[in-house]
Parts: C-alpha cells; sequence; structure tokens
C-alpha cells in the first residue's frame, strides 16, 4: 500500500507539473513578439503602399504590439516584380502585390486580380464574395501552392479597382487609334492591347513617370484619378480617359512566406486576415474621396482634359478578353478550372444583383446631371 501511494502521489505530481508547464507554455506564447518584413510592389508616392501601412497600424493595435509588421515600398529590398519569389524564398516574410503581375508564371494569374469585366460582370464586391463564399481562396491557395509551387499564404487586400482607361499624348477616338502607341500596361490588360495593335511596355509604377519623361512611352495605365494625380501623371499627359472595363474588380493581395506564417500563433493569424479585411473596406472610402478631390483639382489646376471612354473601346476590350480567355481555357485545366468557377459564381449572384439594386446612373442622374 506504501509503494501504491507513493505511485498515485508522484503521479498526481507530475499532473499537476505537466498543466503547470502547459500553462506556463502557453503564457510564453502568448506574450511572445514577432517582426515581419512585408515588402510592396508599389513606390512609396502609391496610395497602395499607403494601405500596407494603414495595414501594419492595425496589426500593431490589434495584437497589442506582439505582433510588428515593418512596411517596405518597392526596391527596399528585392526589385518590385521579385518580391513573390523573395517571399517564397524567405528573403522577405511577405509582399503587397497583386497577382496579375505572374502572369509570366501562369495565365491564371489575371484571374485573381486585373481580369476584364470582373470576368463575367463581377465589382470588387462581387469578387471577394467569390473567394469567400465561391471557393476562390481555395484555388488561390492551390495556384500559389501547387500550380507554382510557391511557399507563400496569400489572401485579398486593398481595392485596385474600378480602373480608369489612362493617359494619352492624343485624344483617342476609337480602338484603331490605339494601333501603335507605345503603352505601359501589365498582366491581362497588355493581353488586350496587344489585340488593338498597341506596343505594350511592362512597367513597374515608380519606372512610369521617368519612362514618360523621356519619350519611352505615350501614354499609361495605373488606377484611377486620386492615385494617378499622386503620382505626377498629369505633368507629362493631358488626355486622361475614363472609364473602363479592362479593370472593373481588382483587389491586391497580401503574401507571407509558408515557413513564418506556421510559427505565429493561431490569434495573430486571425489578427493578420481581419486587418487586411478591413484594410480593403477602408479603402474604398479613401479612394472615392480622392478620386472626387483630385478629379476637380486635374480640371482646374493643371488642364488636364478628362474625356469619357468611347463605349468601342470598352466593348472591344471584353471581346477581345472573352478571345483570350477562351484560349487559355483551352489549353491549360487549372485556368479552366478556375475561369469555370467564376462563372458559376456570376451566374449566380450577378443577374440577382442586378435585379435588386438600383442603376448607379439612374438614381445618380436624378440628382447629378451630367455635365456635357
Amino acid at each position: 500500500m506504501t509503494r501504491l501511494r507513493t505511485v498515485i502521489v508522484l503521479m498526481l505530481a507530475a499532473g499537476v507539473l505537466g498543466v503547470g508547464l502547459f500553462q506556463a507554455s502557453r503564457e510564453a506564447t502568448s506574450q511572445q513578439r514577432f517582426t515581419l518584413k512585408i515588402q510592396a510592389a508599389w513606390p512609396t508616392a502609391s496610395q497602395l503602399y499607403e494601405s500596407l501601412k494603414v495595414f501594419a497600424e492595425r496589426v500593431d493595435k490589434l495584437s497589442g504590439g506582439r505582433l510588428k509588421v515593418e512596411a517596405l515600398p518597392a526596391g527596399a529590398i528585392v526589385p518590385a516584380f521579385e518580391v513573390l519569389d523573395a517571399t517564397h524564398k524567405g528573403v522577405i516574410d511577405g509582399a503587397h502585390a497583386g497577382t496579375g503581375y505572374w502572369i509570366g508564371k501562369h495565365r491564371a494569374a489575371g484571374l485573381f486580380g486585373p481580369t476584364p469585366g470582373g470576368p463575367f460582370g463581377f465589382d470588387m464586391l462581387d469578387f471577394l464574395g467569390w473567394v469567400y463564399e465561391g471557393g476562390g481562396a481555395e484555388l488561390w491557395r492551390e495556384f500559389y501552392q501547387d500550380v507554382l509551387r510557391r511557399n507563400v499564404v496569400v489572401m485579398p487586400m486593398t481595392q485596385v479597382s474600378p480602373q480608369v482607361l489612362g493617359w494619352f499624348k492624343r485624344p483617342i477616338k476609337n480602338w484603331e487609334d490605339m494601333k501603335g502607341l507605345k503603352c505601359r500596361q501589365v498582366a491581362t490588360a497588355a493581353e488586350i492591347y496587344k489585340e488593338a495593335g498597341m506596343s505594350v511596355v511592362s512597367l513597374p509604377g515608380g519606372d512610369i513617370v521617368p519612362a514618360g519623361e523621356r519619350g519611352v512611352i505615350d501614354c499609361t495605365e495605373w488606377w484611377n484619378p486620386g492615385e494617378d494625380m499622386k503620382m505626377g501623371f498629369h505633368n507629362i499627359w493631358k488626355y486622361y480617359y475614363m472609364p473602363s472595363a479592362h479593370e472593373p474588380a481588382t483587389v491586391g493581395e497580401l503574401l507571407i512566406n509558408g515557413d513564418t506564417w506556421k510559427k505565429l500563433p493561431p490569434d495573430l493569424q486571425e489578427i493578420i486576415k481581419a486587418a487586411a479585411a478591413e484594410v480593403t473596406l477602408q479603402f474604398n472610402a479613401l479612394v472615392m474621396k480622392a478620386n472626387a478631390t483630385a478629379i476637380r483639382e486635374l480640371q482646374e489646376k493643371h488642364n488636364v482634359k478628362i474625356l469619357r471612354t468611347p463605349d468601342e473601346i470598352m466593348t472591344k476590350q471584353l471581346q477581345a478578353w472573352d478571345k483570350i480567355a477562351a484560349a487559355d481555357a483551352a489549353k491549360d485545366a487549372f485556368f479552366k478550372k478556375v475561369y469555370d468557377s467564376q462563372r458559376a459564381w456570376a451566374a449566380l449572384i450577378v443577374p440577382a444583383k442586378r435585379a435588386v439594386t438600383p442603376p448607379y446612373q439612374f438614381i445618380a442622374s436624378h440628382y447629378w446631371p451630367e455635365k456635357k
């Protein structure tokens, strides 16, 4: 009996010790601090880089200082178009970019970002709906981890739409007027403008103004009035066309190195997800205000001619995209898988949304008739 009591006492002591060690381990983990170096594909002048800084601030506050994000602009550690591979290799902990930048690695990249028509009529919220409720998040994960074989975790972050047609050195009246122009375009937009005979030049944002100043390009596309004015495009070009059908639903991406992600406690992972979603919606309000202010200033202070994009050009954009997408879907099974998933979500959502949502122009024109 004495020996049995001894064994029982030792077992109870071990149990208490185990619970204590487990609790101590949990407390140590909850107090552990982390710092992530996340580089943007955007220059410091861009609102997109500002969104990364806002994300860093929100993560800091939500985590009570346990997780710090060092927000770095394009080129701080690697060139803008190298942030994906740098994240994969652990050179940086993460990146803020756009999936369309990787279209040279796989054609399906464009479907997760700058797709003409959304696709199938998506706006930004429709796209996010597909990501969160329509299977898009799993396809996005599959794209990076299984197709590109990159060790990254991806999630949407920052509204990057709708985008306007862009800046030109001379007026354009139709699709034919695009022929022969040397224009900065990237991703899927570059593909559709090649159909018009445009000479496409792929440049990161920070290189656009120097290229325009040297006459390397005749025109450029970047984002919207608020962003474009901040970048200084009005100092080079004076013909500014909007709207456009080439990127109506683009959302940026946040990439985190897979090994780095696994080292973060679950609560910090959730904080990153929450902050990324918050920034995406918050920037919708920022973009609307910046656009309204910029349109007035561009016209009144900088003599920019803001012109409406001819309907023919937007129709041709969609026709060119449909042709390109059909060809890519026929060649690549993964492209088709994503494309079909988006079509199915759009078939469910877009007609219903159109039925219940009043046309924006209808109410806007009642209170604010367009000036000719």
